[in-house]
């Protein structure tokens, strides 16, 4: 089977060694351009590309795939499918005719739950315990594609988005090769996606990172392992913007009014949150200064019970 791969981030990169292990090595590799990061804002290659040249694997990585010069290039390796893992760019029609069996996703989601590009984030924010990946035939629509194979993966109770990811790529990584040798075979049949029951999950953004405490302390919590390493979860505190590094909720309830202080609870420090439920907060970080255990923030800071987040 002749194979196109297309990915970007390092979620990618299982499901690229997979193929290359199972014997689909793919006759290019398409990723997107290097891009300035860091300090010194220098030339950073996207983990796919990277791991492609070490491995010998010929790389293309055009601005844009659609473009009938790019078409044209890989029309001449004559593919029977592509491979697409979170590439990071919208697939027009001819490009998704051009393999002879389409371009197949690997997505981080049991479809149709959480289409869109924040699947991951979306499961844990939403405090489920069951999740997995989903292989699909791409069409025009977003994630709506006639769906392959699912794989279903349990969802650790203090497992962040990081930690799940990594679970999940290597998960879709069986899946697709699984998926390959079944289409290689004729044995797959294609299953058209519910669409009444599709949800979405949009990029996130900053705003997603500001806590809420009208929220029940169960809500943030899961709204932190999702966010984490990025936007986070930061709470105004006097004026200055706390970030909440990790937490836990409490079983014990108080009517206080969300945003309140109930002082040190067990090492942690104790906030009102909605529907009378109560945030542990364990570790925390101050603009400018090196996080901290929830204690000594409140002993440097002077807290008492009674005090309110902004």
């Amino acid at each position: 089977m002749r194979t196109l791969f297309f990915g970007t981030p390092d979620f990618a990169v299982p499901t690229l060694a997979a193929m290359v292990e199972a014997g689909y090595a793919p006759q290019w590799v398409v990723t997107r351009p290097a891009r300035p990061a860091g300090r010194g804002h220098g030339l950073q290659q996207p983990p796919v590309a990277v791991w492609a040249e070490a491995h010998g694997l010929p790389v293309l990585q055009p601005e844009n795939v659609n473009r009938k010069a790019f078409r044209a290039q890989l029309r001449e390796a004559t593919p029977d499918v592509a491979v697409v893992v979170a590439f990071g760019q919208i697939f027009k029609r001819r490009l998704l005719e051009l393999p002879r069996l389409g371009c197949v996703n690997v997505h981080a989601s049991l479809l149709p739950k959480y289409r869109g590009a924040a699947p991951i984030q979306a499961a844990l924010a939403a405090g489920d315990s069951i999740t997995g990946v989903t292989t699909m035939r791409m069409t025009q629509g977003l994630d709506s594609g006639p769906m392959l194979l699912q794989e279903e993966l349990s969802v650790g109770p203090t497992e962040t988005a990081p930690e799940l990811s990594q679970r999940l790529a290597e998960c879709g990584a069986q899946a697709l090769t699984a998926t390959l040798k079944a289409l290689a075979a004729g044995e797959l049949t294609d299953r058209q996606q519910a669409d009444d029951l599709a949800s979405y999950a949009p990029q996130l953004t900053k705003a997603d990172g500001l806590v809420d405490w009208r929220r029940t302390a169960t809500e943030t919590y899961n709204r932190l392992r999702a966010f984490t390493p990025w936007p986070g979860q930061t709470a105004e505190f006097q004026g200055k913007r706390l970030k909440v590094l990790w937490c836990r909720p409490l079983t014990e309830t108080t009517d206080l009014e969300p945003g309140s202080l109930l002082g040190m609870r067990e090492g942690l420090l104790a906030v009102a949150c909605g529907e009378h439920t109560v945030l542990g907060l364990e570790r925390v970080q101050l603009p400018g200064k090196k996080p901290v255990t929830a204690a000594d923030f409140a002993n440097g800071e002077r807290l008492q019970a009674g005090m309110q987040f902004d």
